[in-house]
């Protein structure tokens, strides 16, 4: 009975009825309902679902496009959860960019970092200085705050200015190897949160512990950018063309270069690999992406301080690589969704669920057992148990497979065809 149903569902026929009915049922339970939080993750989990079928690539990409642009973002709209809805996917889309970014540095290069949290600072505060009045403390020309229109811009100069610092930083952390990297990594983590909390004298640039405020809103042909669903759409363009890039990097020639640094630095380096260039690389592409998303974040929150930028958040997003899967593309994916959904949505209402029944005189938990407070336990409880049962992670990393005997016809063809040319040269000068 259990091989003829797992046969039955084999069928791409019976995937597609089953999923599309799970579409609909999931996104009318959202749009309908004033607030589910149970429809709304079910909702996401399609796109889970839609990894794991039977299709082709391109008809995969068609419909998660889909999903992401036009179903999930109408499902959403039906009650006064809108916008909360639209915070929580935003934020996703953040956390998953960072966690791909870092993915190259710890997944595909080998390289542990414990401060990436520091070029998402120096990218959130790239826009935010020029985007306030600060910038007139030391900018002898020009008027600040810039406009909403330069926000563009910034997304291209955060990440490069991401990527100078994970050039600098790289430049005397690759003098050592495994912990000592990691621990390299932390102290100028903590280093470039401490210059941000001290840049307020004796010229102000970052004005100190008291953060920078009043952030200009980004603003496209007029419109003023201000709600999360505007910029769910923003972060979600930005993370699409990051997917691309990081796939077209991983199957690359620098990408099968970092695998092989990764794998064994020694071989690597004696087949011509250039160990420092080629781990300057991965530490500037990995940061350049936290340096985008950061300017996204200080546009949305409109405020920023040091401790939007601390260790544990650092933490937070090795977790997220971790747990998904190092090294791949996917897991990363998945496992940023996980902890940031975690973190943001079912912790929260778990704990106000409680909230409510011990309020109501049903059961009586100590505040410092909360779901919400316990946090960080929850998370390193994860990881044990991955480290346990699933070593590799959610999705496992895995090589591109090639058909050797493919390549061998390809290679003798190519090389027919060019005893044919030669022969053919020959005849002409003959």
């Amino acid at each position: 009975m259990k091989e003829k149903l797992s046969m039955l569902l084999q069928k791409k026929s019976v995937q597609i009825t089953l999923f599309t009915l799970f579409i609909i049922v999931t996104s009318s339970a959202l749009y309908f309902s004033q607030k589910s939080v149970v429809s709304f993750l079910l909702l996401l989990s399609s796109l889970l679902i839609l990894y794991y079928m039977n299709l082709k690539v391109v008809t995969k990409w068609l419909i998660a496009l889909g999903l992401l642009f036009i179903l999930i973002p109408f499902a959403s709209s039906g009650g006064p959860a809108f916008h909360s809805y639209m915070e929580v996917a935003t934020m996703v889309g953040i956390y998953i960019a960072m966690a791909l970014g870092l993915n190259i540095v710890v997944g595909m290069a080998g390289l542990l970092d414990l401060g990436f949290v520091a070029f998402f600072a120096v990218g959130a505060y790239s826009y935010s200085i020029f985007a306030t009045s600060q910038a007139s403390n030391f900018m002898p020309f020009g008027e600040y705050p810039l406009s909403g229109s330069t926000f563009w811009g910034f997304l291209i100069i955060g990440g490069i200015m991401a990527a100078i610092a994970g050039v600098l930083i790289g430049v005397p952390v690759l003098r050592v190897k495994g912990d000592y990297l990691a621990i390299v990594t932390l102290a100028f983590g903590e280093i470039i949160r401490i210059i941000f909390n001290n840049l307020d004298r004796p010229i102000n640039f970052t004005n100190g512990a008291m953060g920078i405020a009043s952030i200009t809103p980004p603003n496209l042909f007029g419109l003023e950018i201000i709600y999360p669903n505007q910029y769910y759409f923003i972060v979600l363009f930005i993370l699409l063309f990051t997917i691309f890039a990081v796939n077209r990097l991983e199957h690359s020639k620098i990408g099968r270069a970092w695998k092989a640094v990764r794998e064994n630095e020694i071989a690597a380096q004696a087949m011509g690999i250039p160990l420092v260039k080629t781990k300057l690389l991965a530490f500037a592409l990995g940061a350049s992406f936290s340096g985008i998303m950061g300017v996204v974040f200080a546009a949305k929150q409109q405020f920023i301080d040091p401790t939007s930028f601390t260790l544990l958040e650092s933490f937070t997003i090795l977790v997220m690589v971790v747990l998904g899967g190092m090294g791949s593309v996917p897991g990363a994916i998945l496992g940023a969704a996980l902890v940031t959904i975690l973190n943001l949505q079912v912790l929260t209402e778990l704990t106000n669920w409680l909230n409510q029944l011990s309020l109501q005189g049903v059961i009586t938990i100590p505040d410092a057992l909360t779901p919400a407070k316990l946090q960080r336990f929850i998370f390193g409880v994860l990881l044990v148990i991955f480290a346990i049962y699933r070593t590799k992670g959610l999705i496992p990393a895995k090589n591109k497979k090639f058909d050797v005997e493919q390549i061998k016809e390809r290679a003798q063809k190519k090389a027919a065809i060019s005893n044919i040319g030669s022969n053919d040269t020959d005849r002409v000068q003959a």
